[in-house]
């Protein structure tokens, strides 16, 4: 499969979500040590990563993340033992559900009308302009 791919979120109801977004940032904490230093990877800014952390923090019994605030003494931001877990967890369901729909995608994927290559390399015009009178 080309560019088909299984998107995977996992919603618990009123309590919140799971994505490939907050996985992502996880991950990324991970490599780096640090909230800044993954939404920086991740093009996000601090707030938005520290919002999607809280958010984890609050949603599950036990944090995902630990941080320490930064200054003199350095800060970070480390995966905790429940937060590794959630990664790991998450991964493995999400190959499962790949590794179980990959068939079907297939026949989705084959249904597609083919694109046509380009003929020029102008840009099409897609917009109607109406004349005022």
């Amino acid at each position: 499969m080309s560019d088909t791919r299984l998107t995977l979120r996992v919603d618990f109801g009123s309590s919140g979500s799971i994505g490939p977004g907050k996985i992502r940032l996880l991950e990324a904490i991970d490599r780096t040590g640090s909230i800044s230093q993954a939404g920086r990877t991740l093009g996000m800014s601090y707030r938005r990563a520290w919002l999607l952390i809280d958010d984890m923090n609050q949603c599950f019994l036990r944090p995902v993340v630990s941080a320490r605030p930064g200054g003199s003494q350095g800060g970070g931001a480390v995966l905790t033992p429940f937060g590794a877990e959630l990664v790991r967890d998450y991964r493995a369901i999400e190959t499962a559900a790949e590794v179980a729909a990959n068939k079907r995608l297939r026949g989705l994927e084959a249904a597609l009308r083919k694109s046509q290559p380009a003929k020029s390399a102008k840009p099409k015009k897609t917009s109607i302009r109406v004349r005022k009178r």
